[in-house]
């Protein structure tokens, strides 16, 4: 999964989508040592920046972009595009605003490639406002300290 991350990142970015990272792949990158089989992205929730997400996921290779529309997409909580990688799209995500999180982010690269991604203390308050045992566990390990640094 990890290998299309930049092409997906790059086609998003191409079209100035306003989404940040958030769920496993941030607490990875945040040093949490755990797997995850999908990319999680909080988005603006708004039709331009609905369809931009669409042109750019159908355009990094995500076939199933293009069987929506950016109003199918904003009436959900959670869209999944499940395609050669799963990518579940989020308009809303609990204890988080996406202003918040968009003013928060950091910014992180694979190679040349940068994307945002959710800060260390906004992940936090997600997870555990999801309540979901293995959230809960990612926040214990990200307020333990005991993470395994991000590599470079």
């Amino acid at each position: 999964m990890l290998a299309r991350l930049p092409d997906v990142f790059r086609s998003l970015n191409d079209r100035d989508v306003r989404y940040v990272v958030i769920g496993g792949v941030a607490a990875i990158v945040h040093g949490v040592p755990r797997t995850t089989l999908d990319l999680d992205l909080l988005i603006a929730a708004d039709s331009d920046n609905a369809r931009r997400l669409l042109d750019g996921l159908g355009s990094a290779g995500l076939g199933t972009a293009t069987l929506t529309t950016p109003e199918d997409v904003l009436a959900h909580e959670i869209t999944v595009f499940n395609d050669v990688l799963r990518i579940d799209v989020q308009t809303r995500t609990p204890g988080l605003e996406f202003d918040d999180a968009w003013n928060h982010r950091e910014e992180r690269r694979i190679g040349e490639i940068r994307y945002p991604i959710v800060s260390r203390d906004d992940l936090i308050r997600s997870k555990r406002a999801s309540g979901r045992p293995k959230d809960l566990e990612d926040v214990r390990v990200l307020e333990s300290g005991d993470v395994t640094p991000p590599a470079t």
